[in-house]
């Protein structure tokens, strides 16, 4: 969460920090600030409480011409969203200025030591704590003068690695100082930090879309490494003084993919962008007349996935749901056993893993899901073989799993996660085929999946020309107080997803429930006043669906339902109803999510919400 911006070189920064900020504000808007050095060492900083808009319009006024600075969109944590508490932050002297993502665990004794010794604070973060370290270590005493304690070429890198040396916790930090107005420092632990090269320019960023106005070479950062950025390169140690060489790699993505392209919103735009999500992650990777999936990722550890006996998915959010119905592909169809567990479960139980029989699957849009890749971490510690499904390549999940599969879905700016988990789905789908072939799959099964997982994409155009209709039933909806969705086997965690979408843009309460374990206890909430949506569409368990919304419908609650193409059976039990066409039943938590995110999405535009940004909420979960 949060988003870090730092810029050196020979334009001027604040217009180019501003751009970065707009294309990270989706992982915070609390509040937004930015730092910048003139040609005569003055700093100008300037903070405000809110959406990045609100700095930009402060910001119309000024003119600076500083070519150095630092910026930061926040996602509050330590301390309410306040001008205070807004980053960057700086030292006693105003000599020092620093942004940062994460979370100083010790920050309560390390701000109690350094009042001692007559350092002012003048907010209620954890943040300020290092920008006082670094002002201590860059003039610390010898004797009876001020000395600087970090000599030779890298005087402020040393002081900021002196100053993480007595920080617990977890940091990506951007590090500004009037002292050596040509270079800014930059460090990470546990949250991403990547370089963006350019020519006589380069910037900082947390997130890749921010570096993609200027340059699409990057040099991302591992934890426990530390950077000296100028305008005219980049050097890099580990926090132990070693030196690393790392050459730029290209991203994937361009400017193009994070516009809006016409659309009102993210969100709006990655939905209709599904059925290329799929051509996407399966294009290359499908040997239809074997029956078969190729993926390059783990083709190195082939004939070890055939001996596996137990696979343990991790994940959170809507990744862990595009995990759940994975567990039921690769038990129908690959005859694998699998466990999915939420990673913040995972990394505080005991989990039971066989280091030869077992192989874990952590699932994350950004591959830097804290608790997912503390699971990770867990895993390889265990011995356990470890594998990634993820889509922002040289992630760390990636980088630290080492095996797995790109999901290819290309940058996903909305807030609310939709054509991600389609991707997800279709790697699961794809990973079924690998694994299932190497076991019972046989060829014509094997053969059918793939032939169906081509005609998903031309179905999803299908459902999506249904969009008036479904933003006519979202806005009669639009004034309820609870929504429930029920589905059963593959649809279940449909269900759970649905509701998880209408609580992020709509902030309305809503469940998913499994339909058979309605009965036990939730059902007792259903009245006229509790509008319930079944996903229900003719598969093994449509009869069992049908029936537990008859017993809705007997006690007068408004229903929506979600079936089959030419289903009618359902009309005189439902007020509503909405047709996907036909597919694997497999398949079909794939061409259920798009009606289904179409529904949240103009049900939240309907309450006049702003879906992109949810209160509350960021696109990455970084930290715990």
């Amino acid at each position: 969460m949060c988003g870090i911006v730092g810029y050196i070189g020979k334009q001027k920064a604040i217009p180019i920090l501003m751009d970065g900020l707009k294309r990270l504000e989706y992982r915070g808007y609390d509040s937004a600030g930015l730092a910048t050095l003139d040609g005569q060492l003055e700093p100008y900083i300037l903070r405000r409480v809110g959406r990045v808009a609100n700095l930009e319009a402060a910001l119309s006024e000024v003119s600076s011409d500083g070519k150095i600075g630092i910026a930061h969109t926040r996602w509050a944590t330590h301390g309410k969203p306040t001008e205070e508490n807004a980053h960057p932050h700086a030292d006693c002297t105003n000599s020092f200025w620093v942004v940062h993502n994460g979370i100083v665990e010790n920050y309560r004794e390390l701000k109690t030591k350094l009042q001692e010794v007559g350092h002012k604070f003048a907010s209620e973060t954890d943040t300020e704590i290092l920008v006082h370290l670094i002002e201590a270590e860059y003039q610390k005493k010898n004797g009876n003068g001020p000395v600087r304690r970090a000599q030779g070429e890298h005087k402020l890198l040393n002081a900021v690695r002196k100053a993480l040396a007595k920080v617990r916790g977890t940091y990506g930090i951007a590090v500004m100082s009037k002292y050596e107005p040509d270079k800014i420092i930059a460090a990470r632990n546990s949250s991403p930090l990547l370089l963006g090269i350019g020519e006589s320019e380069n910037v900082i960023a947390s997130d890749a879309s921010a570096v993609l106005g200027l340059t699409r070479n990057v040099v991302y950062l591992n934890d426990g490494e530390i950077a000296e950025v100028t305008a005219n390169g980049f050097h890099i140690e580990t926090l132990g003084e070693d030196v690393i060489k790392r050459k730029p790699e290209a991203l994937e993505w361009d400017v193009a993919t994070i516009e809006k392209n016409g659309h009102d919103h993210f969100m709006h735009k990655e939905i209709f962008e599904c059925p290329e999500t799929v051509v996407n992650a399966s294009r290359g990777r499908l040997i239809i007349k074997e029956g078969k999936a190729k993926l390059g990722g783990i083709e190195s550890i082939k004939e070890k996935l055939r001996d596996i006996e137990k696979i343990v998915i991790v994940a959170c959010g809507t990744a862990s749901y595009a995990g759940r119905i994975g567990e039921y592909m690769l038990e129908e169809y690959a005859g694998i056993p699998v466990e999915v567990d939420i990673g913040s479960e995972f990394r505080y139980r005991k989990p039971v893993l066989d280091k030869k029989t077992t192989a874990l699957i952590a699932i994350s849009q950004s591959g830097e899901t804290a608790d997912t890749l503390a699971a990770v971490r867990e895993a390889k510690e265990k011995g356990v073989l470890t594998m990634g499904i993820v889509n922002v390549v040289g992630s760390t999940i990636a980088r630290e799993t080492g095996m797995g599969v790109y999901s290819h879905a290309g940058p996903e700016i909305g807030v609310a996660s939709t054509k991600a988990f389609i991707s997800q789905l279709t790697i699961l789908t794809l990973l079924t085929l690998f694994l299932g072939r190497q076991r019972e799959l046989s060829l014509t099964m094997g053969k059918r999946i793939g032939e169906e997982l081509l005609k998903l994409p031309e179905l999803m155009k299908k459902v999506l020309t249904q969009e008036q209709k479904i933003k006519e039933i979202a806005r009669h909806y639009q004034n309820a107080e609870h929504l429930m969705f029920l589905g059963r086997k593959y649809n279940y965690p449909i269900a759970v997803e649905a509701a998880l979408k209408i609580k992020e843009t709509s902030y309305i309460h809503a469940e998913g429930y499994a339909a058979g374990e309605f009965k036990h206890g939730p059902i007792a909430m259903i009245d006229k006043n509790f509008p319930t949506f079944f996903i229900a569409p003719q598969d093994s368990v449509y009869e069992k669906t049908k029936s537990n919304l008859e017993e809705v419908r007997a006690r007068n609650a408004p229903v929506i339902a979600l079936t089959t193409e030419g289903n009618k059976e359902l009309e005189r039990f439902t007020d509503d109803i909405i047709y996907i066409p036909k597919t694997l039943e497999m398949l079909t938590p794939m061409l259920a999510a798009i009606p289904l995110y179409l529904f949240a999405y103009h049900l939240a535009v309907a309450r006049g919400n702003d879906v992109d940004k949810p209160r509350n909420l960021a696109k990455s979960v970084t930290v715990e």
